[in-house]
């Protein structure tokens, strides 16, 4: 009977605990337009658009070989595996909070053996026995200070999963951008390569023509020049697909065998082309920042709410259940049983402004975690923004200067047909040299912005994470 009367008591507690002091959530208004922007800058996609926050990185990524080093990045990458400790710690932390609101059980047993000469016994050895299960201290949670600390602590920990999932899209577009890098260094090794044999060429044809007296010193000067132009780009793009393939190590956490490496840019997309032109501000929501932003201002709101509760009594319960004997074999025997409930409360009255103070740094953490939610919804719909708006020009872009590159082509064909036929002077040739090379390297450029515009449009749409 005494049992019951104790869970009774227990379980009264537990049904009065349902005040709860914090505030109601109301999520922010997003303080961005509701559409995406309109211009000429933003062309419309043609077709069914995928949805990037729906569309596997492995279905987004068509190349295998860049899908296996991203692959491996996620296995091996350090950084991800910090953000995934970060994770373990976060859920550690919310399970040690959320043990709390439950009574904490405690068995205890203990026996005293005592030898006095003024006992009343007839011996002056006397044994006690006892054992018991109890529960110490354990907070009555009336006001909702426990539960909304552990509520923070489990938003903190959904807000862990979250920046994880962000260091994952993160490191997915790292790993692609870095790829295509090195990819665009290998093509302008291979431009530089290429361009040096025809300027060599042209500087030994020079030369020849200064031996007979056709040319001057100052015209093999002049190629000399563009052959030495061409060496020394050959030498910093040698150094820089040196420095991609490091990166490209250091971001899978493992050596990239070579197979998988680029040997020059891709003529086909590596991605997916037909990505949406236009998104409601809404599918913002789903990008991972700024998901762990909006539990970061839920655990803050739960946290206004345990500095509230903070003003109220604090009742706390101490109760034990158990047998008290002379001898070990009398001890769980009929009549022998005892119990103890010592229910407290404590209620502050002058705390010289402690909890008002812990209120209102709640209070102020809450409207600095509001700002900071809303700047990552703004900072979200300028990336999508931007990336929107360089792909709306890229075609024509890249129309433009891939005939650029064809008449430079042509024209430096000509010209040197010309030279060597005696009708132009070399000035011709070496302009047209220059124009081919500068266009070669402007087409790559626009290539790989294309490439890597494409990477970013799925990050920033909250692509990376299936």
């Amino acid at each position: 009977m005494n049992k019951i009367k104790l869970f009774s008591a227990a379980a009264l507690a537990l049904t009065l605990a349902a005040c709860d002091m914090a505030p109601k959530y109301v999520r922010p208004a997003l303080p961005v337009p509701e559409d995406s922007p309109q211009g000429p800058s933003y062309a419309g996609a043609e077709g069914q658009a995928i949805l990037p926050a729906d569309t596997a990185w492995k279905d987004f990524f068509v190349d295998p070989r860049l899908g296996r080093v991203i692959e491996v990045s996620l296995a091996n990458n350090r950084d991800l595996r910090v953000a995934l400790a970060n994770v373990e710690q976060a859920r550690a932390q919310y399970k040690v909070q959320r043990a709390d609101i439950f009574p904490t059980l405690g068995a205890s047993g203990s026996a005293t053996y005592q030898d006095s000469p003024f006992s009343q016994a007839g011996s002056g050895r006397t044994d006690t026995y006892s054992a018991s299960v109890g529960v110490s201290s354990w907070e009555i949670d009336l006001f909702g200070r426990v539960r909304n600390l552990t509520k923070a602590a489990q938003e903190q920990y959904f807000a862990s999963v979250e920046n994880r999932n962000a260091a994952q899209t993160a490191l997915i577009a790292e790993v692609a951008n870095a790829w295509l890098s090195m990819a665009a260094d290998q093509e302008r090794l291979k431009i530089a390569r290429d361009l040096e044999k025809a300027f060599g060429q042209t500087l030994d044809l020079t030369k020849a023509r200064f031996a007979k007296g056709i040319a001057s010193e100052l015209e093999v000067r002049q190629a000399q020049t563009s052959y030495d132009q061409a060496r020394s780009d050959i030498a910093q793009a040698t150094t820089l697909v040196a420095q991609d393939q490091n990166a490209l190590n250091l971001l899978a956490g493992a050596t990239v065998p070579a197979d998988d490496l680029p040997m020059a840019m891709p003529e086909s997309d590596v991605t997916l082309a037909n990505l949406p032109a236009d998104l409601p501000s809404t599918a913002l929501l789903r990008r991972p920042d700024i998901m762990a932003a909006e539990h970061q201002l839920l655990a803050a709101n739960a946290n206004i709410g345990a500095a509230r509760a903070a003003f109220f009594p604090k009742i706390s319960l101490t109760a034990a259940f158990g047998t008290l004997s002379l001898g070990l074999s009398n001890l769980f025997k009929s009549g022998s049983e005892n119990w103890s409930v010592a229910p407290s409360a404590a209620l502050p009255i002058f705390d010289f402004g402690r909890n008002q103070g812990n209120l209102r740094y709640a209070r102020a953490t809450y409207d600095a975690l509001v700002a900071t939610y809303e700047k990552s919804v703004q900072t979200g719909f300028r990336e999508v923004a931007d990336a929107l708006a360089r792909r709306g020009t890229m075609t024509a872009q890249l129309e433009a200067q891939t005939s650029l590159r064809d008449s430079a082509r042509v024209g430096y064909r000509l010209s040197e047909a010309r030279f060597r036929a005696g009708i132009d002077a070399f000035l011709t040739t070496l302009d047209a040299q220059r124009t081919l090379y500068n266009a070669e390297q402007s087409l790559l450029a626009t290539r790989l912005t294309r490439a890597t515009n494409m990477v970013e449009l799925y990050r920033a749409m909250g692509g990376g994470l299936k």
